[in-house]
């Protein structure tokens, strides 16, 4: 999927051409303004805002700020600076970035799949865990996904833990009784409890 310019602009500063395509190929050109550094911008760049500066870090360069535009506005542009294997994985979290600023090239609303959405709230509560000397996380993440899944599997099926159970995949003991362990409220509407009865 590309994004169009109207949607998110980005300046890209590297000289290297493996990068310049690979962030092509995740946006469109019409999107991206390319140099090698802030010296060799074209003029009218000078004058645009972008979303994000996107700068390849060169050895000798202690900072971001070295290689950035006069003209960026910290406070409403990003700005990633990082060796190349950074910028590529950059990538993907600019599409992040892009998907919920805006649209997609043909203007519908630029969808995000539940894979990345749930990877991109679970970053910061892992880096977190492990900066805390967190332990057992799996069971910890895997509770807290389970619980609000069962219950709006349960709200669907208006309480029926045969059909959530089956809108899950489990065996309806199975849903009972984490049910029970997870201490989930179980409203059953009316025709949900004349089926089970």
């Amino acid at each position: 999927m590309t994004l169009s310019s109207s949607v998110f602009s980005i300046l890209l500063l590297s000289g290297d051409s493996e990068i310049q395509n690979h962030f092509r190929q995740t946006f469109k050109d019409a999107a991206m303004t390319t140099a090698k550094d802030a010296t060799a911008l074209p003029r009218d760049a000078a004058k645009r805002t972008f979303d994000a500066v996107i700068i390849e870090a060169k050895p000798g360069m202690h900072n971001g700020s070295g290689g950035l535009p006069h003209h960026v506005d910290l406070s409403r542009t990003l700005v990633i600076t990082g060796s190349k294997p950074v910028l590529k994985r950059a990538s993907k979290f600019m599409q992040t970035i892009a998907r919920a600023k805006g649209t997609v090239s043909d203007g519908a609303p630029a969808p995000m799949s539940l894979e990345d959405y749930v990877e991109w709230k679970m970053g910061d509560f892992v880096k977190g865990m492990r900066n805390g000397s967190g332990r057992n996380l799996h069971p910890m993440l895997i509770s807290a996904i389970e619980r609000p899944l069962i219950t709006k599997a349960l709200q669907e099926t208006q309480g029926n833990q045969i059909q959530a159970a089956e809108l899950l995949g489990l065996n309806r003991n199975t849903l009972r009784k984490k049910i029970q362990d997870l201490h989930i409220p179980v409203k059953r509407g009316r025709s949900a409890r004349v089926r089970e009865a």
